[in-house]
């Protein structure tokens, strides 16, 4: 090992334990934004009516979203916050046998409810991770492609949960964000209250995480924003 290797070596053990320590006295950015997931009174059928749905941008649109989000056979990514795993049987066909899609989620009962889907449409490539609110439980260099759509708002520890994407990405790994727009005078009531910023600063969070903006589709969705951001 060279003398230039072992100092970033070096410095990249020290980032990571700093990133830790950071995570680790981090105060919730908005508590309580789990809670109906969480409960255990939570009825999975009423989410899948709810974000399966022509009405919901995403669902609709779900199709060009997976097209432009760019799996290839063989690469291993992660649903991170997969719900009802709208996406995930699809990701797991772009994949191919020889590729891999960890189902992420802090909701037992939708992991529960992905392993069925999973089943019934018979791939044997998908599997489900219990998360937690600080991290995504991946293994460390793990996948190529984590994507986020319609979660990050969700994400009560954002600092922590990126560091630890961070590192389960491999070198040059990509993180896929989609969130909703939040513009004052625009957007809807419910998006308003429920959704704690806008794309700037959920931009803003993941780039001081150690990812680098590299691209943002533009012509696929309307009522949400579409990025792309690389490990750096």
């Amino acid at each position: 090992m060279s003398n230039r290797e072992a100092t970033m070596k070096r410095l990249t053990a020290l980032f990571l334990a700093i990133a830790a320590l950071a995570s680790a006295q981090e105060q919730s950015v908005k508590p309580g934004i789990n809670a109906k997931y969480l409960d255990p009174n939570m009825r999975v059928e009423e989410f899948t009516q709810k974000f399966e749905t022509e009405s919901r941008e995403i669902f609709h649109q779900r199709e060009k979203i997976i097209t432009n989000v760019g799996l290839k056979p063989g690469m291993v990514m992660a649903d991170i916050g997969a719900g009802t795993g709208l996406f995930t049987v699809p990701f797991s066909q772009a994949v191919g046998p020889t590729g891999k899609v960890y189902a992420v989620d802090i909701v037992k009962s939708f992991i529960e409810h992905i392993k069925a889907r999973a089943s019934k449409a018979n791939v044997a490539n998908v599997e489900t991770v219990l998360c937690k609110e600080r991290s995504v439980e991946l293994p460390e260099s793990s996948i190529d492609l984590a994507f986020i759509c319609d979660v990050y708002h969700h994400f009560e520890y954002p600092q922590a949960t990126l560091a630890s994407l961070h590192k389960a990405l491999k070198p040059g790994g990509e993180i896929v964000l989609i969130d909703f727009k939040r513009i004052p005078g625009e957007s809807s009531d419910f998006v308003m209250g429920h959704v704690r910023a806008g794309q700037e600063v959920f931009e803003a969070e993941v780039s001081a995480a150690g990812f680098e903006k590299i691209a943002e589709v533009k012509d696929v969705l309307t009522e949400n924003y579409f990025a792309r951001f690389k490990k750096k």
